[in-house]
């Protein structure tokens, strides 16, 4: 095989349509943008929303709610997760849980929740524990330490 032999794959090049080139190209005259108003003129785009100058609905509807910029995401897991993953006497900290998969992004930080049963023996290193997820952990031997 040359250089000069090569072309694209059958059907993956197409000509471009080349509007408003006379009557013979099916698109001469108006090309395709019917007769006058505003679509037919040059730099028309008119922005998303633009209802032809009357109140656009997203400013005639109420504002509502507020989001707060100092407020800190959490990922939660529960302990029950934490029970079907790990092994027992394993430890469980913020990048065994994303290696695991238990926890996309750590974000502001990781907090342990008390859903469901554990009975591994885990010590689980995280930056918080609800109280009951802190007594199941204890209860099954483990240990709970803020990180």
């Amino acid at each position: 095989m040359k250089l000069h032999e090569l072309s694209p794959a059958a059907g993956s090049k197409k000509d471009v349509k080349r509007i408003g080139r006379g009557a013979g190209s099916g698109q001469g005259k108006t090309a395709g943008k019917g007769h006058k108003g505003q679509k037919a003129r040059a730099g028309r785009g008119m922005r998303p929303g633009f209802e032809g100058g009357q109140m656009p609905l997203q400013r005639r509807i109420p504002k509502r709610g507020f989001n707060n910029i100092f407020a800190s995401e959490i990922a939660i897991v529960n302990v029950a997760n934490l029970d079907k993953v790990f092994n027992d006497g394993d430890t469980v900290t913020v990048e065994a849980l994303i290696e695991k998969g238990l926890v996309k992004k750590a974000l502001d930080g990781v907090k342990v929740l008390g859903n469901g049963e554990i009975s591994k023996k885990l010590t689980v290193k995280v930056n918080a524990f609800s109280e009951s997820a802190k007594q199941k952990i204890e209860a099954a031997g483990g240990k709970a330490e803020v990180v």
